[in-house]
């Protein structure tokens, strides 16, 4: 097969570990730098070229879009849907997932264990948003957050509104949502690929810190995960229409909570912590599943 793998650095080790795997399995693959593309938009021939060369030919696309680059990388992905190249995760649901109000409204509504969560555009409304989370400890959220960056955790009352009315004042989206005390700065990162978890790891935040990214000072290690929680991640992805995701989950007093999908996961993490080829996984899914058209959307949306 010719695998085209859409990322912005051929160096960082989730990329690198997919080209390798490709290779090994007598895959060819080629690295495209996905702010190097510009396409062609025309009725009946779309076409993708990167550095005047036209990219064509190939039997799957693996996206390795930064939050950063969304709408373009998606623009990018979208294109190759429309000339017929399976991706591994569709243009629609990268965006979906992206859209932290969207996913969790699209979850809550199949059903998904969640945070309860607020969202308000008025600062008049503070006070009912706290109220509705059930107060103070509790998290305020950017929608275009990342990583770990834009997400604050307010002790008290007082303390939410003053952050709450910040965010507003620089007409930021922000959610609200409770504090899920007894998961002691920890979260559950579930690798899906398919219909399955592959992979899982605990991942700790550092002393004092709420947040478990590894970004963030955070460690990783092996966790035995519960069938409930297995099943939780895999209808989340699905829910998504993602075909590979990291689910994070909180384990809450109710049960298992997520609290984001990824739609493209790091591996060096969870690679580090199970010792397991999560790379060789994504790539035997590709050959097992990619055909010529085979997409749900053929880049519609």
């Amino acid at each position: 097969m010719k695998i085209a793998i859409l990322s912005r650095n051929a160096k960082l080790y989730s990329t690198r570990r997919l080209v390798e795997a490709a290779e090994q399995q007598g895959h060819e693959v080629k690295v495209v730098d996905v702010l190097r593309c510009y396409m062609n938009i025309a009725a009946n021939n779309p076409m993708v070229y990167c550095k005047g060369e036209a990219l064509e030919g190939f039997d799957a696309v693996i996206p390795r879009i930064g939050a950063s680059v969304t709408f373009y990388g998606a623009a990018v992905l979208r294109q190759f849907e429309m000339m017929g190249v399976y991706p591994v995760n569709e243009s629609v649901a990268i965006t979906r997932s992206r859209d932290k109000l969207r996913s969790i409204q699209l979850l809550s509504r199949k059903g998904i264990g969640l945070p309860i969560t607020g969202f308000a555009n008025k600062p008049d409304d503070v006070k009912s948003v706290i109220k509705l989370v059930g107060g103070a400890p509790l998290v305020v959220k950017l929608l275009e957050g990342t990583q770990g960056i834009g997400v604050v955790l307010a002790e008290t009352d007082k303390a939410a509104e003053s952050v709450i009315e910040g965010f507003m004042g620089l007409k930021a989206n922000i959610l609200v949502q409770e504090f899920i005390k007894e998961a002691g700065g920890a979260d559950i990162r579930c690798f899906v690929i398919g219909d399955k978890v592959v992979a899982a790891m605990k991942r700790q935040g550092a002393p004092g810190e709420f947040r478990s990214n590894l970004h963030r000072g955070g460690s990783a290690s092996l966790v035995r995960i519960t069938p409930e929680e297995r099943s939780t991640a895999v209808r989340a992805a699905h829910i998504m229409g993602l075909n590979v995701a990291g689910v994070d989950i909180l384990r809450s007093n109710h049960g298992p909570v997520v609290m984001e999908v990824n739609s493209s996961p790091g591996l060096e993490g969870i690679e580090a912590a199970t010792e397991k080829d999560v790379a060789g996984m994504i790539i035997k899914f590709i050959a097992a599943h990619a055909s010529h058209g085979k997409t749900r959307t053929r880049g519609k949306g």
